[in-house]
């Protein structure tokens, strides 16, 4: 069987596509270039506000929400599961968010589950 060749038109499409594409990465490049280079260092993850009690009967999706400064919190989608609360994200983070959230998960005593389209963070309701 022979291959049917892509005709110029053809070829001509899919080169514009590709282009389009390129120019939203290229986009998002730039602005997390511009976000690393106003923003500096990234700043230590906040103490906890107050130590919880180990009898405490443990986290909702609220008490974790609570956790997150207004503008990482808007990027993510909170979810109540069995033990945890599963946190996704709902926009690209980019690193520096990425980091900022990962660094906030883990002072709650949760973290980072690499699991493909399916990576997530949680954070476990009950509190040690």
């Amino acid at each position: 069987m022979s291959e049917k060749k892509p005709t110029a038109e053809e070829l001509a499409q899919r080169i514009d596509q590709l282009l389009i594409i390129l120019k939203d990465i290229s986009e998002d490049l730039t602005e997390i270039s511009k976000h690393l280079k106003v923003t500096g260092p990234m700043p230590p993850a906040p103490a906890p506000a107050m130590a919880v009690p180990s009898t405490a009967r443990g986290r909702s999706v609220t008490d974790v929400r609570s956790a997150f400064p207004k503008e990482l919190e808007n990027m993510l989608f909170f979810e109540d599961a069995d033990k945890y609360v599963i946190i996704k994200p709902r926009q690209y983070l980019g690193s520096e968010n990425f980091a900022k959230i990962a660094s906030l998960v883990r002072s709650e005593g949760g973290e980072y589950i690499s699991a493909g389209k399916e990576s997530h963070f949680r954070v476990p309701k009950e509190v040690r």
